[in-house]
């Protein structure tokens, strides 16, 4: 078990576009349970490749309420999507801070697993927001790209305070 550090806005290695995975070899499987760890630690339910550095097209998620129903997707792309929702979305990545983001309803997404084998899926809800959520990461996006420039502007400051603080502890 290794846990990775998950960078914070206004990081701008965030802002890095990820490429595609194209080796599915252990180190893979291994970033893969790397990510889970530091996921379910944080606590989360979704991490980016991104978001802990890693400029591959790979985010692991679980919305399940016990934690076990962990989803790999890797280089996915959303197929078709339909309908609008607004959700609350917080981030791993944007500590303590949440905002109502619009979105797809649903979606249908076409992925690689940990083997390289291609799959597809149906989402809805809060996994539909979730894939959409972290598939931004992917292409250096974040929730709060989402919101104001105001509201942005206060959660940057605030958490850039919170760096210098605790870089002086």
């Amino acid at each position: 078990m290794a846990l990775l550090n998950i960078l914070e806005f206004p990081d701008p290695r965030l802002r890095t576009r990820a490429e595609a995975v194209t080796k599915f070899d252990e180190e893979l499987k291994t970033l893969v349970s790397d990510m889970f760890d530091t996921m379910y630690e944080a606590p989360g339910i979704g991490l980016a490749a991104t978001q802990v550095d890693v400029h591959k097209r790979l985010l692991v998620m679980d919305i399940s309420e016990h934690k076990n129903d962990p989803m790999v997707l890797i280089n996915p792309e959303i197929l078709s999507s339909e309908g609008e929702e607004e959700m609350d979305e917080g981030c791993l990545s944007v500590p303590g801070y949440y905002e109502t983001v619009r979105r797809a309803e649903k979606i249908r997404v076409r992925a690689q697993d940990q083997n390289g084998e291609f799959f597809e899926l149906d989402a809805d809800g809060l996994k539909a927001v979730c894939i959409q959520h972290e598939m931004d990461h992917l292409e250096g996006k974040l929730f709060v790209d989402y919101i104001s420039n105001l509201k942005r502007d206060r959660i940057r400051k605030k958490l850039e305070k919170q760096h210098k603080q605790a870089a002086r502890a």
